[in-house]
């Protein structure tokens, strides 16, 4: 098995890559329309068969098939509870949505805001829906999750008591958009109860693909306002929460603490010489009103002129109402902002649209999860982004009174441009971190982990290096919480970055979506998104064999001068006792690795004295790195010290094959011992040195697609260069398959 000189490089593609965002794929592969004309064919309505109406549909705990609040709970249609339902009546506005008895204020403090844009909400919320003409029993609505819209379906089940909706209505009570939207809510995650307790955020990007951000309110917040009336304009959802240490509990002034509100709207008006900055909020429960100053009954409204008050004043318990800046300042503690992506906005987005970079990751224990202290040993095993920020921010001017806003500028707007004052240009990047499918878990008493990420300068000349990370210089981080989303607006310079996200402890395991949002043109990749080899490394010298090792080799196999995986098992427990001895745990290479052994370094069956010449070389070498990364002779290596070993040893891998390789090797204990590495290390060298026999010049790149690898389809394969893959290689890549299956 000879190797060539170079580099060879197996790259993985997205065969999704560039596909349309827009298109979305049926959950569950339920597709609306054949369901619905299977249906009308059939005369029969439509019953889930993915989400019953029935116990577990409710929850699993205080909604629980034993539980108080399920007793007496029926699954009717609206048809059967109402004279004239309608899907969306004419009239439909954001007082329509009510909150029933589970508390999930945040999804409907979202679906509220969510009617304040037609566009966004029909999106949604497709049209053409009805209890009228066509009706099948089931409706259809669309959702974003982590980086793609899903189409789900649901029937029109719902779950009544003493003849009312348990859970969100309308108030309009023979509209039912909104508890058809729970229920297809609550179906992606599989159950009501798991939407109990959430943030806005959650649900804001769920309805819009776009990414979500939190500001910490404090007693003096400048350009708040600012902000607030250019993300309403730009069709930002928004929303604020006044904290609470002790659940939901109303105030004199009629808030309720620990509750989720819309922000839907922003006015200035003027008394004399004072300006007056005024929001509206909306309570989800559609009742329950701020009593204070500019509320509905309060004697300053009378000191407008009559066209003010008419256009802004509502006088109905709705659950909406205005407060002044101050006052909100005073009694809510965080804002929710939402900003819509270049899927919601459209192909061809006013002002040019975001610029976008979606991955995919998650960290496990005992490979990729390393913790959030840059400190730590471990930290440098986390996944990481390389990110190259191109141009500064366009110079705005912002002829608003607000000047520098919460986040130190709204948007581009805040992040000056070149040659202005003396400021240093800066560019303006929004970096979104997303833990996916944690809600889904919460039956199984699982929750969202504590999650962050920081961001390393890169500077010229530097590489990104794992074993590096610990010398670059941090340019920003986020807050590290216990929340589905998290996301902060940077203003860093021009140049390159390293993008970590991590979750808080070492050993956390959860998938995770990162997207990273600029309004300039930015480049991003994952540093390990590239499998490659330093062949040269790999090309172990030839050396003459002991004269004692030779005549062993003969004496053993006789004849035929070949070694059987037996016969090779045998002189390698002899010739390998001399190195072992000084560890804890030498053991041996079982009979299944030299049968490997025989398959990438000799006729497949056996092995001559030449073949074995090449093998003894890569064993000698593979000693010395195994020796060299098992700090403690233990006789075994943890994950962290397999990747760092393998690493050595010329493989550069990616997260992914890694993260598989070291499930395949590692034991009960996550240890790898020597004849572990020796099989991993083995399988690699072959692999990567056929590859290198069949490119110009033993180096190249060869490009894959994930499903491609998981399928071992070698007709599938795109060279980079003229020439096809033999079926050798093709081999054994179908054993590397049974190694690392890519998703």
């Amino acid at each position: 098995m000879a190797c060539g000189n170079g580099r060879v490089t197996i790259q993985l593609v997205d065969e999704d890559a560039g596909t349309g965002a827009w298109d979305p794929q049926p959950f569950r592969g339920q597709s609306y329309d054949a369901i619905r004309a299977a249906c009308l064919d059939s005369g029969i309505l439509f019953r889930d068969p993915y989400f019953p109406a029935g116990p577990d549909a409710l929850g699993y705990d205080r909604l629980g098939p034993d539980s108080e609040k399920a007793k007496g709970v029926e699954w009717k249609r609206p048809r059967e509870f109402c004279d004239e339902p309608q899907f969306i009546c004419e009239d439909m506005s954001r007082t329509d949505v009510c909150q029933g008895s589970l508390g999930n204020c945040w999804f409907l403090a979202a679906a509220a805001s969510l009617t304040l844009y037609p566009r966004l909400l029909y999106r949604v919320v497709p049209p053409g829906q009805s209890f009228r003409d066509g009706y099948a029993g089931i409706f259809h609505f669309q959702l974003w999750q982590f980086g793609r819209w899903v189409d789900v379906v649901v029937d029109d089940r719902l779950p009544v008591r003493e003849g009312k909706l348990m859970f969100v209505r309308s108030e309009q009570r023979h509209e039912f958009w909104a508890p058809l939207l729970e229920k297809a809510y609550a179906k992606l995650h599989g159950s009501y109860e798991v939407m109990r307790g959430g943030h806005m955020n959650e649900a804001f990007v769920d309805f819009t693909g776009g990414v979500g951000e939190v500001l910490y309110l404090r007693g003096n917040t400048p350009g708040l306002f600012s902000a607030l009336r250019h993300a309403l304009a730009k069709e930002s959802l928004v929303g604020a929460t006044a904290l609470s240490d002790r659940g939901e509990y109303r105030t004199e002034e009629g808030l309720v603490k620990g509750h989720a509100y819309s922000v839907t709207g922003t006015h200035k008006v003027s008394l004399g010489f004072t300006k007056v900055r005024l929001l509206r909020l909306r309570n989800p429960w559609g009742r329950v009103e701020w009593s204070g100053a500019w509320s509905d009954s309060c004697p300053r409204w009378d000191a407008l002129p009559p066209e003010w008050r008419d256009a802004l004043l509502v006088k109905k318990e709705d659950g909406e109402f205005w407060m002044e800046l101050q006052d909100f300042l005073q009694h809510f503690n965080t804002v929710q902002i939402c900003s819509l992506s270049p899927e919601v906005l459209g192909p061809s987005p006013a002002g040019g649209g975001w610029h976008i970079h979606t991955f995919q990751g998650r960290w496990v224990r005992g490979f990729n999860s390393g913790g959030s202290q840059p400190s730590a040993e471990t930290f440098w095993t986390n996944p990481q982004f390389r990110l190259t920020l191109l141009e500064p921010d366009e110079e705005e001017d912002d002829d608003d009174d607000d000047e520098g806003g919460p986040w130190g500028g709204w948007g581009a707007a805040g992040a000056r441009g070149p040659a202005r004052g003396g400021r240093t240009p800066k560019c303006t990047v929004l970096l979104s971190l997303i833990q996916r499918n944690r809600r889904c878990l919460r039956a199984k008493g699982l929750t969202y982990l504590t999650v962050g990420f920081h961001v390393f300068q890169v500077r010229p000349g530097e590489g990104t290096f794992r074993e590096l990370l610990s010398r670059l210089l941090r340019a920003d981080r986020s807050v590290f919480c216990a929340r589905r989303d998290v996301s902060r607006r940077c203003r860093l310079r021009p140049g390159h970055y390293l993008v970590v996200p991590s979750a808080s402890r070492v050993g956390d395991e959860a998938d995770f979506t990162l997207r990273i949002f600029s309004e300039r043109s930015h480049t991003a990749v994952e540093i390990d998104d590239v499998i490659s080899a330093d062949l040269q490394t790999l090309m172990v010298p030839s050396k003459p064999l002991e004269l004692e090792l030779v005549r062993l080799f003969l004496e053993l196999a006789g004849e035929e001068e070949e070694l059987n995986a037996c016969q090779l098992q045998t002189l390698l427990s002899i010739a390998l006792e001399p190195a072992r001895a000084n560890t804890r745990n030498p053991g041996e290479i079982g009979l299944r690795t030299c049968e490997q052994l025989l398959q990438c370094f000799g006729h497949g069956q056996s092995l001559a004295l030449h073949h074995f010449q090449r093998l003894w070389g890569h064993l000698l070498m593979w000693q010395a790195t195994f020796d060299k990364f098992d700090e403690d002779t233990s006789g075994t290596m943890n994950s962290y010290e397999l990747r760092l070993a393998l690493n050595a040893a010329g493989f550069h891998l990616n997260n992914q094959l890694t993260q598989a390789l070291t499930s395949r090797y590692r034991d009960s204990r996550l240890r790898v011992d020597f004849e572990r590495f020796v099989s991993c290390a083995a399988q690699l060298t072959c692999i990567f040195c056929h590859c290198s026999q069949h490119l110009h010049g033993g180096e190249g790149v060869v490009c894959l697609t994930h499903r491609q690898v998981s399928r071992a389809g070698g007709a599938g394969w795109l060279w980079h260069h003229s020439g096809t893959l033999p079926q050798a290689c093709l081999f054994l890549l179908e054993q590397w398959t049974e190694v690392a299956t890519f998703s």
